[in-house]
């Protein structure tokens, strides 16, 4: 399944426009969702400058292993790259993450981890 990484708000344009991630997972059943998704989540809330794209990558992916949402989690895992974030990060944050979420949450987050980082050598 493929999650939303678009920065970009959705805004009619006069050429042709691939059609961002968030309208390819769900605009044709959720319209509005996917706009909310390109226009408020990643085209405001990820902009803001209180934290930094790294920092807010850390805390999303935290907030995904913590709650076992797998499926967000690869697409996030890859923007944390994408953000600065290193495997070696990745992996302590699963690490410790671990002991709070619970050990089921962490095995999970490393196989999906896995993945991505394999990947990422392609």
């Amino acid at each position: 399944m493929v999650h939303a990484q678009s920065n970009t708000p959705a805004t009619p344009s006069a050429s042709p426009r691939q059609p961002s991630a968030a309208q390819q997972l769900m605009g044709d059943v959720a319209p509005k969702l996917a706009e909310l998704t390109d226009g408020v989540l990643f085209g405001d809330v990820w902009e803001r400058p209180q934290l930094s794209k790294r920092d807010r990558s850390l805390v999303t992916i935290a907030a995904l292993i913590a709650l076992n949402r797998p499926d967000q989690l690869r697409s996030h895992l890859n923007r944390a790259l994408q953000n600065g974030v290193t495997q070696e990060e990745i992996v302590e944050a699963i690490t410790h993450l671990a002991f709070y979420s619970g050990w089921p949450n962490g095995v999970t987050a490393v196989g999906i981890a896995r993945d991505v980082f394999q990947q990422q050598k392609r």
